[in-house]
């Protein structure tokens, strides 16, 4: 292998692609990237086994072939170098990088023991715009937790059915669902949990190209894939393995009557909640009163090593009066992920499910479960 490339391009590849490497002691070869020439293009590859990235960059190719070198020592390395073209060349199972000063080899790994990253030809798939859809999948990544008794919740769960597009996650203690129109109906219903590693490496990687995203299924796998600009050819890959198991019937949860509707303003609510959080003690509880009559919320929290808060926020309440504690950690979550400058607050009991939600947009929905009282 021997190409051409320019610094900049080859860094851009490199910073994608080593987000999935980590130390890995028992199969070295994970550490690395495998750089391989594919017609104009060089490819730049990483997996931990469970996810997996490709990115290709348009490069002069001089002679084609492929080397498998540390990825995180080649990227910090490449970061050095300066700003001009750098000649990459396979020798004696390494690479050497020559870029105006600068001579070096770096020893490698032999390409044929770096595994293989499945390929979807020939498979079904849809487009979704990418902002959208990875706008929506970032208010939902971060409520997945991991869960060694109920795997399937460690992921998000995708939901394609007619015009619509529903990802939803939930750690127990909290659950958000975000519905995403599609342009053409699916032809029929597809689900499936993905981890939640290749969830944010989507999010981070593509969140903010413009075009279509295509998302390709089978029976244990998916990828996603984003078009380059300037050729029919991908420019991302991002491949996992999906999680096994039924998700929850998780629209039980989801309340269906309040006994309190509140309407409030999102930053102050939220500062006052972060305020409280300062004084909420060990287990981040803060106590919030709903009051119709005064119109007012109450939000207060003590703790005996620090002191006590108490605050009110005016809001538009209707229904009865409410007193419920929260985590405070969860309703900051909540609200983040909602970007409307007012928010509706749902509350159905003191010990019951209560919900969050953007004012005047029905595509997002939150549902957090308040502390129970001892």
């Amino acid at each position: 292998m021997k190409v051409e490339i320019l610094k900049e391009n080859l860094k851009s590849g490199l910073s994608v692609v080593e987000k999935i490497v980590g130390k890995n002691l028992s199969l070295p070869i994970l550490d690395n990237v495998l750089l391989n020439t594919e017609d104009n293009f060089l490819s730049l590859s990483a997996t931990d086994l469970e996810t997996a990235i490709k990115i290709w960059i348009l490069t002069k190719i001089i002679k084609k072939g492929k080397v498998v070198v540390p990825a995180k020592f080649l990227s910090s390395f490449v970061s050095l170098l300066p700003n001009e073209k750098i000649l990459l060349e396979e020798k004696k199972q390494g690479l050497s990088v020559e870029c105006k000063n600068f001579r070096n080899q770096i020893q490698g790994f032999n390409p044929e023991e770096f595994p293989l990253i499945p390929e979807f030809k020939n498979l079904e798939y849809l487009e979704v715009d990418n902002r959208k859809f990875c706008q929506g999948l970032a208010q939902i990544a971060d409520i997945a937790s991991p869960s060694q008794s109920r795997p399937e919740i460690s992921g998000i769960y995708f939901i394609f059915t007619k015009n619509l597009v529903k990802i939803v996650a939930t750690d127990s203690f909290r659950l958000a669902e975000k519905n995403i129109t599609l342009e053409e109906p699916v032809k029929k219903d597809i689900t499936f949990i993905l981890p939640q590693k290749p969830a944010r490496e989507i999010i981070n990687t593509l969140g903010e190209k413009e075009g279509k995203i295509k998302i390709y299924f089978s029976s244990n796998q998916t990828m996603f894939e984003f078009p380059m600009k300037e050729a029919a050819h991908p420019q991302v890959q991002i491949t996992s393995r999906l999680i096994e198991g039924e998700y929850p019937n998780y629209e039980e949860i989801i309340p269906k009557k309040f006994k309190t509707h509140v309407i409030v303003k999102r930053d102050e609510f939220l500062n006052q909640i972060k305020a409280a959080s300062l004084f909420s003690g060990k287990i981040n509880e803060i106590k919030i009163k709903v009051n119709p009559q005064n119109k007012e919320i109450e939000i207060s929290a003590q703790d005996p090593d620090i002191g006590e808060s108490q605050s009110i926020v005016s809001a538009k309440i209707e229904g009865e009066v409410i007193e419920a504690s929260f985590n405070h950690k969860f309703l900051i979550d909540g609200l983040l992920n909602i970007k409307s400058s007012e928010v509706i607050f749902d509350l159905s009991k003191e010990e019951g499910p209560c919900v969050l939600k953007p004012v005047g947009d029905a595509s997002y929905i939150y549902v957090v479960m308040p502390i129970k009282s001892t």
